[in-house]
């Protein structure tokens, strides 16, 4: 019997699938689109393995050393699957194992980014000198998303569902904490450290960002709720100025990929808030109760 929560979990496990495979889509179909172009493929490979680009040297050595794996046939191969498991996430197919595998695979951009943080340090080449966990904070943000996404199930209009993988009992106390959590950490690294270089901001005050991450973290459901709607004005209005003319309809969208995940977490913790657990309240009457507990007796 579908209860009115399970109809919600369903309608929750949507809006996450389609955002999150709507980033794969976009990210794979970009790739592609310069890696199988003859005038553009080396270039993309040299963004990719530069000083600049997302895989370090230490990774490089691993990766390709053994000359059978070259850097195009490995990110084409990346890219092709990267575009084939978005599709597959946004029909609701095999969602619970590609929900796993990229929650963890997304950590891996964290410790495969070439970065230089040391203080004073007078770096030899261009690259990053931020701290990759605050360059990589959407994918963070994205793991998270991809383990909430994995206890609910596919959800509502998916290939899953109608295989009779129905969406999961989930407790939404603890996913939702998950959720605002992983949504909160990209906010309050963007207004606490959106100063430094290559930190997401999205065209938006610092202190706004550090506001919303904070009511992330510990607010009640109903604070959670409003800041999930301006979460999802924040990305529309980035997405507004990212657009660029010159640009093609692939590189717009592929300069604000990761937002359309954002705006879908912002859109399911406008209608079902965070849950209760560990909000500043809920804080605050744990204390209460342990203190309680352990006060003495006179």
């Amino acid at each position: 019997m579908m209860t009115q929560e399970n109809t919600f979990f369903d309608k929750a496990a949507l809006l996450l699938r389609l955002g999150l495979g709507t980033v794969f889509i976009i990210g794979g179909l970009s790739k592609l689109s310069l890696l199988l172009s003859s005038t553009h493929q080396a270039g993309m490979v040299a963004n990719y393995m530069g000083t600049t680009g997302y895989i370090n040297e230490l990774f490089q050595d691993y990766l390709f050393s053994n000359g059978f794996l070259t850097p195009w046939f490995f990110l084409t191969s990346l890219s092709a699957f990267e575009l084939f498991s978005g599709i597959a996430l946004v029909v609701g197919l095999m969602v619970r194992p590609l929900a796993l595998f990229y929650g963890l695979l997304l950590w891996t951009f964290v410790f495969s980014l070439p970065v230089d943080t040391v203080p004073g340090a007078s770096v030899g080449v261009k690259t990053y000198t931020s701290p990759a966990i605050f360059v990589q904070i959407r994918d963070i943000t994205l793991s998270g998303m991809m383990f909430v996404l994995f206890n609910l199930g596919a959800g509502a209009y998916s290939v899953d569902k109608k295989q009779g993988y129905m969406t999961g009992q989930a407790d939404w106390n603890a996913l939702g904490l998950l959720l605002r959590f992983s949504l909160g950490l990209t906010f309050i690294v963007g207004g606490f450290f959106g100063a430094y270089a290559k930190i997401p901001t999205f065209a938006t005050s610092q202190l706004l960002l550090a506001a919303v991450g904070v009511v992330l973290v510990f607010g009640r459901p109903q604070f959670v709720k409003v800041a999930g709607g301006i979460i999802v004005a924040i990305m529309l209005w980035f997405m507004l100025t990212k657009l660029n003319l010159d640009k093609g309809v692939i590189a717009n969208l592929n300069s604000v990929k990761r937002e359309f995940a954002l705006a879908a977490a912002g859109l399911v913790l406008m209608k079902m808030g965070g849950g209760e657990r560990f909000t500043l309240a809920d804080l605050i009457s744990r204390s209460k109760h342990v203190f309680g507990v352990y006060k003495p007796v006179s």
